[in-house]
């Protein structure tokens, strides 16, 4: 079985000093969970913060964005080697709203995940379809593209580590959420993709869900056969919430 893990992606929310605030409340909430991987992925500013304030935890901190060069003039971005030596190991990558807000394309997503593949860190790589493309029965399709296109390059045993994301566009910040059915077809789907494409070893990569996750319907989701777990957005910026959230995940726990 796959180990559950759970990410928390706060977006444009909490100051560095609301960022510790946090850390210091959670982490008693989910120490004695040892059976799920919990991340979370505060704004760039808080990123050395919280790093410090989770250093004794079993909380990695993540990033919400990089850049694949490892230098330049690109005002405003972030390079790995700053995320590294900010205490970040995992790197959402692709985000729903990064894509459809900042025009990023699955051959930017590609770069950024070979980047952060290569340096050793751990990706989430989003992928999802919206609304109007689900209607239009191309759900598949976009998916195919997305995984193909977005982990191009890799090699199988570098896929078996990494970190997939199912984002129905449809249900992010909507209070919507697919069934537990339409997510776990979803989520079978890009394995297939993923096992088709990197072979038998990339069945290991884990595929999680994210749209609208709440305690009251986590369970269900990541009981799932093919759900590894959550990307959280609002309801991870409460502590408690966050932490009846990575309980509720364990249901696949080995």
């Amino acid at each position: 079985m796959r180990r559950p893990f759970v990410a928390a992606n706060w977006k444009m929310h909490k100051t560095v000093a609301e960022s510790v605030t946090y850390a210091h409340a959670v982490v008693p909430l989910v120490e004695a969970i040892t059976d799920v991987d919990i991340v979370v992925a505060p704004p760039f500013l808080a990123l050395p913060a919280m790093a410090d304030a989770l250093a004794d935890s079993r909380i990695k901190v993540a990033s919400q964005n990089v850049h694949a060069a490892s230098h330049g003039a690109f005002t405003g971005e972030v390079s790995l080697e700053m995320l590294q030596g900010s205490g970040v190991t995992v790197v959402i990558i692709g985000h729903s709203e990064r894509r459809q807000l900042f025009g990023e394309t699955d051959a930017g997503v590609n770069a950024k995940t070979r980047a952060t593949v290569g340096a050793g860190l751990t990706s989430i790589v989003c992928v999802g379809e919206t609304l109007e493309e689900r209607e239009a029965n191309r759900t598949f399709d976009i998916l195919d593209r997305q995984v193909r296109d977005g982990l191009a390059g890799l090699s199988p045993e570098q896929v078996a580590t990494q970190v997939v994301a199912y984002e129905p566009v449809w249900a992010i910040g909507t209070g919507r959420n697919a069934t537990p059915d339409q997510a776990n077809e979803a989520h079978r789907h890009i394995r297939q993709q993923l096992v088709s494409q990197f072979g038998d070893s990339a069945a290991a990569c884990r595929v999680i869900y994210g749209g609208s996750v709440k305690p009251g319907n986590v369970a269900e989701l990541v009981g799932q056969s093919e759900v590894d777990g959550a990307l959280v957005g609002g309801a991870s910026l409460d502590p408690t919430s966050f932490s009846e959230i990575v309980a509720g995940s364990r249901s696949t726990a080995i």
